[in-house]
């Protein structure tokens, strides 16, 4: 009896060692999406309307030194969220979750393109309207989505 016992003992024992083994690597983990509450897509979308007439600088991401489009995103959600999205438009494409038109609201983002790849992003602030760094020379600027040169875009619209 006491064998058996012994026995009992090590097969628990080594039930037990297998739950410490650490799990393998996963090879690619999805991102995880902390939904935006009304107020804080609010502050995204006031906080990028104030930095309206900066200066356009490609590669710039702060008010210092100008923006460009997707300098001007990872800064607002930066400075509103603490979460730092992806640097370039293609990245951003795939930031979040997509979203209709007829969805739209505050602090979502607004992706233009005219191939497969958007080429240009801004932050939707509400009542057809969005903040973007448009080119070299410019100002970051409000615009409407419903612009005639932006009306012909291949638009996306995504919800970090």
């Amino acid at each position: 009896m006491r064998a058996f016992h012994c026995l009992t003992c090590a097969a628990a024992l080594l039930a037990l060692g297998g739950c410490s083994t650490p799990a393998p690597p996963s090879v690619h983990r999805a991102p995880v999406y902390m939904p935006l509450s009304q107020a804080q897509a609010s502050d995204i979308a006031i906080h990028a309307l104030g930095l309206v007439g900066t200066p356009y600088r490609h590669g710039g991401n702060t008010p210092d030194s100008g923006f460009d489009c997707s300098g001007l995103i990872g800064y607002v959600y930066r400075s509103r969220m603490g979460t730092a999205p992806p640097r370039t438009v293609a990245q951003l494409s795939g930031w979040g979750e997509p979203v209709s038109g007829s969805e739209l609201r505050a602090g979502d983002l607004v992706l233009f393109g005219t191939g497969p790849v958007p080429s240009h992003a801004g932050i939707y602030v509400g009542q057809g309207r969005f903040v973007h760094a448009p080119s070299s020379g410019g100002r970051v600027r409000l615009d409407l989505l419903q612009a005639r040169y932006w009306a012909r875009q291949n638009a996306s619209f995504r919800r970090p």
